[in-house]
């Protein structure tokens, strides 16, 4: 059996000769991903909450930016937990008064789940000067240089779902034609909308 060697990146492929090249790119991928960790980390200790705590509350507030309302079980599917534990999870940031529960604008059969203007508070005193440093970074790009970074991080996001059918494994099976000859970053899966926290 042949192995690939692994290269000093850590990555199972080597290094082709250009610097900076692709390992060099997944290499500060990875730089980001781990910061970004840490930084979830630091979040979950600093609000005294546990990971799926602190899940719920950036669910609930992606919810309230869209001006959508966000039902249990609505946010029981977005958790991947069962009823009962979404429960308990409500239960316990009513408790500590991060959420709220209001009735259903529409349906008076339900109600909806809100973040508290305390959440919001604690939130912008955790992660406020981090999201302006991450904004600013983004600023920084030419609209040229925002596109790249936008198509290369949705098929980055479509290469880690196992389920996925990538651009370039689609382009290699399919006919040569001239509307196969090259890969449209528009065509890639959208971005789905999400906030360090």
């Amino acid at each position: 059996m042949t192995t690939t060697p692994r290269s000093s990146s850590g990555y199972w492929y080597a290094a082709d000769g250009a610097h900076p090249g692709p390992v060099e790119v997944l290499e500060a991928l990875r730089a980001y991903r781990g910061a970004e960790q840490d930084l979830r980390r630091r979040t979950r200790e600093s609000m005294g909450m546990g990971e799926k705590d602190v899940l719920a509350l950036r669910y609930l507030m992606e919810a309230d930016r869209a001006g959508e309302p966000m039902t249990p079980r609505a946010l029981a599917g977005k958790l991947g937990i069962s009823s009962a534990s979404t429960t308990a999870l409500l239960d316990r940031l009513a408790r500590s008064g991060h959420i709220a529960r209001r009735p259903h604008p529409t349906d008076r059969r339900s109600l909806v789940i809100v973040a508290t203007e305390a959440s919001h508070g604690e939130v912008r005193a955790t992660l406020g000067s981090m999201h302006e440093r991450m904004h600013a970074a983004a600023a920084r790009l030419t609209p040229e240089q925002a596109a790249t970074v936008i198509a290369f991080l949705q098929e980055m996001t479509a290469a880690v779902h196992p389920h996925e059918t990538h651009p370039h494994e689609e382009d290699s099976t399919a006919p040569h034609s001239p509307s196969h000859h090259s890969h449209d970053p528009s065509a890639a899966p959208p971005r789905t909308h999400s906030a360090a926290m």
